[in-house]
């Protein structure tokens, strides 16, 4: 019986990047976090931050970057759910809003360690 061949390592990287651009391309929301997270790096940069600062800055971007991701494949879900099941939006109201109010969470938890770190050094 042949070996079976085994799948490339590179092609789930591959399927993860894809996710990650096409989520860039069609969700707004990302891309204002995007831009915020290059302006605390750049900000970081400048001030010349420590290394537990850039390790609570790399953290909390990852983190808004990751809900985002997750929240627009939650909307999506939904969107399936509703043209599947014929179902009212008000049926998946529940579900969008909570995933939502996961990114505000984190985001709200941004500006603040933002805050603590950079305004130090502004000040």
């Amino acid at each position: 019986m042949p070996a079976s061949k085994k799948p490339s390592l590179s092609r789930p990287f591959s399927f993860a990047f894809s996710g990650i651009w096409e989520v860039i391309k069609a969700e707004r929301n990302i891309k204002v976090h995007l831009v915020l997270a290059a302006l605390a790096i750049l900000l970081g940069l400048i001030l010349g931050i420590s290394r537990l600062e850039w390790l609570a800055i790399v953290l909390i971007i990852s983190a808004v970057l990751v809900a985002e991701i997750f929240n627009s494949a939650i909307e999506e879900i939904c969107n399936l759910l509703r043209r599947e099941n014929h179902l009212d939006y008000q049926e998946t109201k529940f579900i969008r809003d909570t995933s939502a109010g996961a990114v505000l969470i984190l985001a709200i938890a941004s500006i603040i360690i933002g805050a603590i770190i950079f305004l130090p050094y502004l000040l």
